[in-house]
């Protein structure tokens, strides 16, 4: 399991495991929080075209999908 903190998410790095339309290498490119500083949406994008989607956060805490980093 990754360890992913809130509010270091911005502008981190991560490496899907799984490779689809050669994206393999993504930043966190916007997040939104609440009233309480929640995170309610995070925006993750392909480093090789750009790309962008709309994730659950909570999802790169699963290693299986996700690595810290580019690797």
């Amino acid at each position: 399991m990754n360890k992913v903190s809130p509010k270091a998410l911005l502008h981190s790095k991560w490496t899907k495991i799984t490779v689809e339309n050669k994206e393999k290498h993504f930043a966190i490119t916007k997040l939104t929080f609440d009233e309480e500083q929640r995170v309610t949406a995070c925006v993750i994008e392909a480093v090789i075209n750009n790309n962008e989607y709309l994730i659950n956060w909570r999802d790169l805490k699963d290693s299986k999908q996700w690595k810290i980093g580019w690797q």
